[in-house]
């Protein structure tokens, strides 16, 4: 009674015995498919794709299908996708390239809304809101709790940090350092994402933490290598809670490969 009768499984399909699957469903024979997890009508899973626990997949979505890649020839690449995540109507993910890691991963407890897109190699972590029509192209790499807002859209190989806040409409084609909160066309920074660690529980040192951060790369007229030093001396200033987060400010600018949203 779990499966629809008009659902299309491949008979090499791994499913567990809760899964549910809708009308005219479409599984691919490499998918494999944990207890739990429940897809409306019309969903296609394809390619070699591993798919968590008590996901719930909603109608049209497309997951696993070849990256959108002129070099793809046609090589085993996979999508890695974690538990409980809600995917909506028209949510395609693919997987990756040889070119690269080969593999797309999405973590867990992520919120992907209407028309989202997950290009190859990409990298979701734990906690996102992906809002309808936000879009990531390939090898694009997303910390745990960002927020995207509707119709954002990101450059390859971006970066963006945990608890940053991308605005609608933006076009971001560079990487966002954590708790950094972007808009606009081209994307600039404006301000740190303070209303939003509020809600998570941050304390009021590691929120004055940031918001000194913030001053310090974005404010305080350094360049990027003298705001790097001067992160050095706040994080050695600070007790560990308030020093942690400025040090993932501080090691972001090391690992960022196309400069930082201004």
């Amino acid at each position: 009674m779990l499966i629809h009768p008009t659902a299309l499984i491949d008979s090499n399909a791994q499913l567990d015995s809760t899964v549910e699957v809708g009308a005219y469903c479409v599984i691919g024979p490499d998918v494999s498919i944990d207890a739990g997890t429940k897809m409306g009508s019309h969903v296609v899973i394809q390619g070699h794709t591993r798919i968590g626990r008590d996901n719930h997949f909603h109608a049209f979505s497309s997951i696993g299908g070849p990256p959108q890649d002129k070099k793809y020839g046609g090589e085993v690449t996979y999508l890695e996708i974690g538990d409980r995540n809600l995917i909506r109507e028209f949510c395609t993910f693919n997987c990756g390239t040889v070119q690269d890691r080969g593999v797309t991963r999405i973590g867990s407890d992520n919120w992907f809304l209407a028309y989202v897109h997950i290009a190859h190699d990409c990298t979701v972590g734990n906690h996102t809101v992906f809002s309808n029509n936000a879009a990531l192209a390939g090898h694009v790499e997303v910390g745990d709790w960002v927020i995207m807002s509707g119709f954002s859209a990101v450059h390859q190989f971006c970066k963006i940090g945990a608890h940053a806040f991308v605005g609608m409409n933006t076009s971001l084609t560079q990487d966002v350092p954590p708790f950094v909160l972007v808009s606009g066309n081209p994307a600039q920074a404006h301000g740190a994402n303070l209303e939003g660690l509020k809600r998570r529980g941050f304390s009021r040192d590691q929120l004055n933490a940031i918001r000194q951060s913030y001053k310090l790369i974005y404010k305080s007229g350094l360049t990027l290598e003298e705001s790097k030093a001067a992160l050095e001396q706040q994080v050695a200033s600070l007790e560990a809670d308030a020093a942690s987060q400025v040090q993932a400010m501080r090691d972001f600018l090391d690992a960022s490969t196309r400069g930082i949203a201004r």
